[in-house]
């Protein structure tokens, strides 16, 4: 599987050559490398665009509004599920459970997850990326966000009301060319899966030994 994933990353799909090298590297029937390879959904037996946009529209992300995110996929860039641009830059499909239920709705584009989406930080982080590949010069078929965080630019933390202001002024955004890119995770300026008012419990001190009961039980 690894072997699979690499060579999907140096030609930008699992191809019938990519397959059949790594059962030669393997030493093993070809049949077996198939068989894994289109039973995972990682793997893509066809050509994508650089920005493979999967969206979870399983239950909780559809019960927190993954609809929304499809339709406004689809109608800013007048696409279908499973479709690529005419550029090649983006290629979109709805995909099973991506494992980011309590930050619902979500979606993957490439290796990074972008959570607690509305249709509006979705269109917009649509625009960042198309403006960021304008500025780089990177056009479809080579994937990868161009100075993803962690790699260059300077992310920095930013109190934000919604997700409507992703690009602007939301969660964790850094520069690429001038372009501010949202970095990966919720869209909400949450750090991670914290609840949006606040911690519900553990508020109180920590019972310990420092701490005796002070309700007449002890």
């Amino acid at each position: 599987m690894p072997l699979l994933d690499l060579g999907q990353r140096q030609l930008g799909f699992c191809s019938i050559s990519v397959m059949n090298e790594v059962a030669k590297r393997l030493e093993m029937p070809p049949m077996r490398v198939y068989e894994v390879a289109t039973f995972y959904t990682m793997y893509n037996q066809n050509p994508v665009g650089k920005f493979h946009v999967q969206v979870c529209t399983t239950t909780p992300c559809q019960l927190c509004g993954s609809d929304g995110v499809v339709k406004a996929i689809d109608e800013h860039l007048k696409l279908e599920h499973g479709g690529t641009t005419p550029d090649n830059l983006f290629t979109v499909e709805e995909v099973e459970c991506l494992g980011a239920c309590v930050n619902g709705p979500m979606m993957q584009i490439n290796d990074d997850y972008y959570e607690d989406l509305t249709p509006e930080s979705t269109v917009n982080l649509l625009k960042a990326l198309q403006a960021s590949a304008e500025i780089t010069g990177v056009g479809g078929g080579s994937a990868g966000i161009g100075g993803e965080a962690g790699t260059s630019g300077s992310g920095q933390d930013r109190d934000v009301g919604s997700g409507k202001d992703v690009g602007e002024h939301s969660g964790r955004v850094y520069d690429k060319g001038g372009v501010k890119l949202p970095s990966p995770g919720p869209m909400s300026g949450r750090k991670t899966c914290e609840p949006m008012a606040g911690l519900t419990c553990l508020t109180s001190e920590m019972w310990g030994n420092e701490k005796l009961r002070t309700d007449g039980e002890l």
